[in-house]
């Protein structure tokens, strides 16, 4: 394999790996929040809500992303009446069904980390004249965050090998190119090249994930 078909395959695969960066940044900027808003909505005291977050939770954990993939794609463009209205362009398509499925997934992780706060904490701030708002946000969320990382980071891992899935949905992103130029030239090599780039990027990510775990003193 000579560098000029290097470079030839791996010029589109950087143009596809911005996409799955893309995808990538805006799935952890809008699922996080969210996830911790229906963690929320799970505590609340109100059922009917509470009910309706774990409902949401079940079933985003429950099926395939592939599969709520392709129903955001091509399966709510086809509903009666209110179909025609919800036909997406299929980037956009794809960011909501990976924002709704990485949200529930983080809204465990965070409900989890919550749990493991030790009683005595909320006993403490009792003690210190906290009410329920400050014992929230200056005692409840650090630690849920602290606890929470590693599962954090794992689960970002994740998701930036799903952004594959986007494939699919014929998005352009790393793997499509890379197929496209095996079907091509009927070469193997043009995969080996996107398994490189996606272990470049995960190791990115677990870099920044070990120095926030060193910088917050996580054993």
């Amino acid at each position: 394999m000579s560098f000029d078909y290097f470079i030839t395959v791996l010029k589109p695969m950087l143009h596809g790996a911005q996409m799955t960066l893309l995808l990538f940044f805006i799935t952890i900027i809008v699922s996080i929040p969210l996830g911790f808003l229906v963690m929320l909505a799970q505590k609340n005291s109100f059922k009917p809500l509470s009910w309706l977050a774990h409902i949401f939770v079940y079933i985003m954990r429950g099926t395939p992303l592939l599969l709520q993939l392709i129903i955001v794609c091509f399966g709510l463009p086809m509903l009666p009446g209110i179909g025609e209205h919800l036909v997406l362009d299929r980037f956009t398509a794809a960011s909501i069904a990976f924002i709704l499925n990485y949200a529930a997934y983080f809204a465990e992780i965070f409900r989890g980390g919550i749990l493991a706060i030790d009683k005595g904490q909320y006993e403490a701030a009792q003690v210190l004249g906290l009410n329920k708002f400050q014992t929230t946000v200056k005692i409840v969320i650090p630690q849920m965050f602290r606890i929470a990382l590693p599962a954090l980071a794992n689960e970002s891992i994740t998701l930036m090998k799903d952004t594959a899935l986007i494939y699919a949905v014929a998005v352009p992103e790393i793997l499509h190119y890379a197929q496209t130029a095996v079907n091509r030239d009927l070469n193997f090599f043009p995969l080996v090249i996107a398994g490189a780039i996606y272990l470049l990027l995960t190791a990115v990510l677990t870099l920044i994930f070990k120095l926030l775990e060193k910088k917050y003193a996580f054993e």
